[in-house]
């Protein structure tokens, strides 16, 4: 599937900020499930002045803004030709091995609530299963908010509250997997609307390594594994390592946001 995105995120400050820098995760990689055709990522209509690959293979910008700045606009914009892979994303990539995925951060630590649904499903011996299982409670249990996309939420507190954003859904699935000695990480992305999907076009995931196939994701919110309608951007050990958009400034101000995505299928 041929798809044209456009990303548009215009950041604005109620008094001048001397020094802003801006890390940037908004160029999806070619990999085993998409193929990068074109791409592009501005900030105030400058390209980036210092690009790299982390240990993910998160293709990283960073820009940063002129002194006493009250506004930048960061738009990307480009070509992705997705691949229908079964649910399978990738084998293991960069500098991360699977195992390293096996630690717990902030946002992804279990309290006693979780520790208690992981040792009830420790029990299954089909790893697959076990986690298609985990994604339907996960499913289950919790109500979308869109409302909360925004807060930051550790994966006990979102369990024990019922509800949450795509980031909260992730962060449970992927905490209550690793104690079960699963690897799993964070992905944002993006997401094609269907007849499933009434969610925003940007979005958050995980997934999970299952020897013998490599990394496998899964969907929470929607109950699914991705397929050719997901676009992915960056991985990372919770939401915050995954975030296309990461914002250092020099005073504390402030801060209103205005976004706007669209993907257009272009092989119709």
């Amino acid at each position: 599937m041929r798809l044209e995105i456009v990303h548009s995120a215009r950041y604005s400050y109620d008094g001048p900020v001397p020094h802003m820098l801006q890390r940037l995760r908004l160029r999806p990689p070619t990999s085993r499930s998409q193929t990068v055709l074109s791409w592009e990522v501005l900030a105030n209509d400058r390209p980036p002045e210092l690009s790299y690959v982390d240990g993910f293979e998160n293709h990283v910008d960073l820009t940063s803004s002129m002194a006493d700045a009250t506004e930048i606009v960061i738009v990307s914009r480009g070509e992705v030709t997705t691949h229908e892979k079964m649910c399978m994303l990738d084998h293991p990539e960069g500098y991360t091995p699977p195992w390293l995925l096996l630690r717990e951060s902030p946002l992804t630590r279990s309290g006693n609530s979780l520790k208690e649904l992981a040792a009830a499903l420790k029990g299954r011996t089909d790893r697959l299963l076990q986690l298609h299982e985990l994604m339907a409670i996960v499913h289950d249990r919790l109500a979308y908010a869109s409302n909360t996309a925004d807060t930051v939420t550790d994966a006990e507190s979102a369990w024990m509250s019922g509800r949450g954003s795509c980031q909260d859904y992730a962060h449970v699935f992927i905490a209550i997997a690793r104690r079960l000695g699963i690897p799993a990480r964070v992905i944002s992305g993006y997401v094609l609307a269907d007849d499933y999907e009434t969610r925003p076009a940007s979005r958050t995931w995980a997934s999970a390594y299952v020897n013998d196939l490599g990394w496998v994701g899964f969907d929470p919110v929607n109950n699914i594994c991705p397929n050719e309608r997901y676009v992915k951007l960056a991985a990372g050990v919770d939401a915050r390592g995954a975030a296309p958009v990461t914002i250092h400034r020099s005073t504390a101000c402030r801060e209103t946001l205005a976004v706007e995505i669209a993907m257009r299928r272009m092989d119709e």
